[in-house]
This record gives C-alpha cells, sequence and structure tokens, in this order.
C-alpha cells in the first residue's frame, strides 16, 4: 500500500480546479477592496465574495465536466474582467460600474487616454494568473496534462448542495441592504459580485411620481421658495446677446490660486472682479460629464438615474433654453470642436433645439489638442461667426463649450504658458494646473476678440465649470499633499464638486461675490430672468439664483444617491439619513446640525419628480 503523504494530499486539493481558482478569486477580491474601499472587517470581502464566486463555479462543475479547464478560465476571465472593470470606473468617477455602463463602450476609443491614465500597473496584476495559465498551455505539457485529467464528473449531489449554500450565503449578503441608498456601502457590505446581480434584478431605488402632479408650485413648495413678483435684476440683459461658455473640467479652487507667484487664471480673476462671482456653485452631472451640463444647464432637469442624458433623453421633445431663446426672436447654436456624434451629441442638440451646431467639420483638425482643434482655435473662429451674427440685427443664444483642459491634461508642450513649481512636475495635479492656465489664457484671447469686435459690449456672459478635474479618488498620496497645501486643510467631496459660476452683465464694470448656493440646473431660470424671459409656463427644477438666497441641489452620479448639497454643506448618506456623512462647505467642522432629513427627503423627492416628467414627454418626430 503506498503512503500519501500531507504533502500530496495538499497538492491533490490545491490541484482540483474549483479550489485553485477560488485562491485565485479570493487575491483579486482583496485587491478591489483595497483600492475601492476604506476600511471595514478584514474577512469581509471572503464572506461576501467568495459565495458568489462559488455558485459561478459550482455551474461549471456540473455542466462543464469534459471541458472543465477552458470553462474554469472562461469564467475566470469574465469575473476579473467585472472587477477590474469596476476598480477603474471607480477611480475616476468614485462609483461602482454596473451593467449599465456598457453604453458608454462606444465611447471609450475617444477617451482612451483617460483611461491609461488612471491604469496603474498593479491593477494589471489581476490578470496576471490568466496570461500566465495561457501560456503554460501553450508550452507544457505538464499543464496540458493536468488539463485533460480535470474531466471527471464530481459528486453531483456535493456539488449542487454547494452552490445551493453558496447561493443562500449571496442572499444573505444583500437582504440585508437592499434597501440602503449608499451604492458604495450596498457594495462594501454585499459584495461586489453580489451587488451587480442586485443592480441588474433589483427594482430601482426611486419612487414612482405620477407626471401630471409634477408643477412648479409644487417644486417651489418643495425647495421652500415663492415666486418673486418683481425679482431683482429682471431684464437686466433684455434683447442682448447670450454667451455660455462651458470650461471643461474647471474647478472654482483655480480662481485667484497662484504658484510661486504666479497666477493660475489671470484673465478669470480679472472678469470675476469685474462681474457676478458665485464661489458655492457645483456641478449636477453624471455619465455623460460634458454632454451631461450641456443638458442640465439647456433644461434646468436633472439626469438620469442610468446613462447618459445625451443618449437616454435625447429622443424626447425637451423643452429647453435654446427653443425658449428662438421662440423670443434670438437666433440660437452651440460651438465645440470635437465630432458632433461623440456622446450622440447630434442627437441631443436636435432635442435641444439649437438652431445650429458647429463641430469638428467647422473648425477643422489644425492645432490639435486632446479631441480637436484648441481653445484658441475654438475661440477665434467662434469669435468670428458671433461677429457675423449680430450684423444680422437679431440677438442670439449660443453654447460655447472648450475642450483643451480635458484629462488627462497631457497638453502639448508648445502650448505652455507657465513655468509649474518643481514639486508639481509629473504630478495629475501640476498637468491639470498647466492645463487650466492654458485654458485661461486661450479665453482671454477670446474675450479680446469680441471686445475688439463689438460683441462684448453688448452681451451677457455666462462662465462656469462642467465637472470635475481632479477626482479624489484618483489622486496619489503626493498629490493629496499637494491638494492639501492648496486648500490648507484635506481635499473633499465638496471641493471636487465645486465649479465656478461667472456672470458678467452688459456694461458691468463692478463686481460683486454673491454667497449663495448654486448648481447647474440653475442658470436656465437665471439666465432667463437676467433677458426679460418669463418662466411662468415652463417646469424647471432650476431656481433663479439671483433671487433666492437658500437651495437644495440633487446629486446623482459622482456622489451615492440620496446625496445633496444645501447652503452650508454636502451630505453623502450612509445605508440612510441617520448615518449619513456631512462634508462643511470650506472643510470646517462637521454637525448634523447643517442639514435635515427634511432637505434629504426633499432631494430625494426632486429627483423622482425630474425623472417622470422627462420620461412623461412626448418622443421627437
Amino acid at each position: 500500500m503506498i503512503k500519501v503523504t500531507a504533502r500530496q494530499r495538499i497538492w491533490r486539493l490545491l490541484s482540483k480546479p474549483f479550489v485553485f481558482f477560488s485562491i485565485l478569486m479570493a487575491l483579486k477580491i482583496y485587491l478591489a477592496r483595497f483600492v475601492i474601499f476604506d476600511g471595514g472587517h478584514v474577512w469581509m470581502p471572503l464572506a461576501t465574495g467568495i459565495p458568489s464566486v462559488w455558485v459561478a463555479f459550482c455551474l461549471v462543475e456540473l455542466l462543464f465536466h469534459k471541458r472543465k479547464l477552458g470553462a474554469y478560465l472562461v469564467v475566470n476571465l469574465i469575473l476579473t474582467t467585472v472587477y477590474f472593470a469596476v476598480i477603474m470606473y471607480y477611480k475616476y468617477f468614485g462609483v461602482i460600474v454596473t451593467y449599465h455602463a456598457l453604453q458608454q463602450v462606444g465611447q471609450v476609443t475617444e477617451v482612451k487616454s483617460s483611461v491609461f491614465s488612471l491604469l496603474h500597473p498593479y491593477f494589471l496584476l489581476i490578470y496576471v494568473d490568466i496570461v500566465v495559465l495561457f501560456i503554460l498551455l501553450l508550452v507544457s505539457r505538464k499543464v496540458r496534462a493536468w488539463g485533460r485529467s480535470l474531466a471527471v464528473r464530481e459528486p453531483r449531489s456535493a456539488t449542487a448542495a454547494v452552490g445551493v449554500l453558496s447561493l443562500a450565503m449571496c442572499v444573505a449578503s444583500i437582504y440585508p441592504y437592499k434597501d440602503g441608498m449608499n451604492e458604495i456601502l450596498q457594495a462594501q457590505n454585499m459584495g461586489i459580485l453580489n451587488y451587480e446581480a442586485y443592480v441588474a434584478f433589483g427594482a430601482s431605488k426611486d419612487e414612482t411620481i405620477d407626471s401630471s402632479k409634477v408643477t412648479q408650485e409644487k417644486i417651489r413648495e418643495i425647495k421652500g421658495n415663492e415666486a418673486k413678483a418683481n425679482p431683482a435684476y429682471w431684464g437686466a440683459a433684455k434683447d442682448k446677446n447670450v454667451i455660455v461658455i462651458q470650461l471643461e473640467a474647471f474647478q472654482n479652487f483655480l480662481i485667484g490660486l497662484k504658484l510661486d507667484g504666479q497666477e493660475i487664471t489671470p484673465n478669470l480673476n480679472r472678469l470675476a472682479s469685474e462681474s457676478l462671482y458665485f464661489p458655492h456653485f457645483y456641478q449636477q452631472v453624471g455619465q455623460g460629464n460634458t454632454s451631461d451640463a450641456e443638458f442640465v444647464v439647456n433644461t434646468s432637469f436633472y439626469i438620469p438615474q442610468h446613462g447618459a442624458a445625451s443618449q437616454v433623453y435625447a429622443d424626447k421633445e425637451l423643452p429647453s433654453m435654446p427653443k425658449t431663446f428662438a421662440e423670443n426672436g434670438y437666433e440660437t447654436a452651440t460651438f465645440h470642436t470635437n465630432d458632433v456624434i461623440f456622446w450622440n451629441r447630434k442627437e441631443l442638440y436636435k432635442a435641444l433645439g439649437f438652431g445650429k451646431y458647429y463641430d469638428k467639420t467647422f473648425f477643422g483638425e489644425e492645432d490639435p489638442v486632446m479631441f480637436g482643434a484648441s481653445d484658441e482655435v475654438l475661440y477665434d473662429k467662434t469669435a468670428a461667426k458671433l461677429g457675423s451674427m449680430q450684423q444680422s440685427g437679431k440677438p442670439f443664444y449660443v453654447q460655447v463649450i472648450s475642450m483643451s483642459g480635458h484629462h488627462p491634461f497631457n497638453l502639448p508642450e508648445r502650448k505652455y504658458k507657465m513655468k509649474l513649481p518643481d514639486k508639481y512636475e509629473d504630478t495629475l495635479v501640476g498637468d491639470y494646473i498647466r492645463a487650466q492656465n492654458y485654458a485661461d489664457f486661450a479665453l482671454g484671447q477670446f474675450i479680446d476678440k469680441l471686445k475688439a469686435n463689438g460683441v462684448w459690449e453688448n452681451s451677457l456672459v455666462v462662465i462656469y465649470g462642467d465637472h470635475q478635474g481632479l477626482p479624489v479618488y484618483s489622486l496619489t498620496k503626493y498629490e493629496k499633499r499637494l491638494m492639501r497645501e492648496i486648500y490648507g486643510r484635506e481635499y473633499e467631496a465638496p471641493d471636487m464638486l465645486n465649479i465656478p459660476l461667472i456672470i458678467k452683465l452688459p456694461g458691468q464694470t463692478e463686481g460683486k461675490v454673491l454667497e449663495q448656493t448654486g448648481g447647474q440646473s440653475d442658470l436656465f431660470p437665471t439666465i432667463a430672468n437676467l433677458a426679460g424671459i418669463s418662466l411662468a409656463d415652463h417646469i424647471h427644477f432650476g431656481q433663479d439664483i439671483l433671487n433666492e438666497t437658500h437651495n437644495v441641489l440633487p446629486q446623482r452620479y459622482y456622489l451615492p444617491s440620496g446625496s445633496f448639497i444645501n447652503d452650508k454643506a454636502v451630505f453623502v448618506p450612509g445605508l440612510d439619513f441617520k448615518d449619513g456623512v456631512v462634508y462643511p462647505f470650506g472643510g470646517g467642522e462637521a454637525g448634523k446640525d447643517l442639514v435635515t432629513e427634511e432637505q434629504y427627503k426633499n432631494a430625494l423627492e426632486l429627483i423622482s419628480m425630474s425623472d417622470s416628467y422627462v420620461e412623461s414627454l412626448p418622443e421627437r418626430k
């Protein structure tokens, strides 16, 4: 009788594919935990992650005993890719990606430089086992023999029992947290694969609201606003041109910032000192980023629950700022140097009702930066076009979308307009600051050209950032230290979402800082007030921030569901309101007295109302 040693018994156990691939997946589960989740019990990832892996492995054992190794490799590749996608997506958006993001796949080639910039080398370790096994299968007879030896059927009753038990453990991990609001905590407590299944098959968190009950009076009631009989600034820019400039990835901390005595944004600093400047203004975008900003600003609706607004709502007859201004005698147009088909903008612009769009076909490919012609080309050709539009005698409403400051901010050296301090070189923070310094330079040229051709003094000019540029989740420890030096405190969620808003009235020479909170959904009603255009019969979820000093801004994507911004802080829920986290403006002392549960419920209701209303709009013919 041949005696089996302990080492042989261990080897036989480890050589079983169920055990071997379970160990590999356990390592990947912990890699995802290290990148995404802050803290938590050390054994929790295994307790929630391995059962969902075992469900898949039990199916392999039951269905593929003849080609078992190949089936395990395929399942391993699929599960690994899920974890890899979750890690990569989190590093930019700070959310757990789900199958809903598959509709974005077509955009990846356009933003491949951004994707690669987020790819830390150690992330690729998640695929090492797959590559090594594939090579070994090609070159090693022993490994191929091992693969053939696996073509045995394990006891079906035992395999089925493990599968059922594992499925029960998955359900037990999901059920207690199914009603939680914070998707990050849900994924942490459920396990990533369980969370993906929950999202795929679970019900929406949003409350269904009858669209017929969505009225402007109800929106005002929820927000605590009253209709103003004689609003301030009414008609201050009546019959004037309206130029809305959307700055790519531009955050508010850049305004007034100096490094080694150098002003980063001298042109915007000067403009802010002569205009209405709102330092507490915030993004409200989601998966569509720049195109979402265009949607929110031009409709005063919130982004959809899943997907980019330009893809989800482009088939709707959208009440909008371009349509409203066109009805009041304005020409309308939008300018963007990228191809209009990117992010389905061609259909979005039809839905918004822009009279014309000017894209890559108009601007050409000269002086390329990122996805198209540089901001200098954008502003040069746009200024000339606006000059000719003004000669028609009709006022115009136009939106100008900048792009040279796009992530990952790898500005061509020929565009450098400043010398970075040495400690900022070769960092995302430094690249960002240098790119936005160039964006400010190009904007200054645009302003000069508009002054020279007579458009500037005859126009209301509105400038804001479209979305954050420096995600908290993407920064290294060193880069976070640089941001801490800039802010004088930790760089947090409110800072990331804080974008500037500058409103330059025609003929205005004296500036004013307005401290009230505002968001991108507030621009339509604010601009309409300045133009003297009534929105009495127009549903809008934003408010005229020149006439309101209190606000509640629901946030949907860059922060977990149920997050909102009020006059004092940013609130992020836990599983519900009670275990949420408050981030005060300016990094002050957190306290639940800064937010209320009523505001939390109001933010959720506003989101549901917007969803219901937009979904009820007729489809565009």
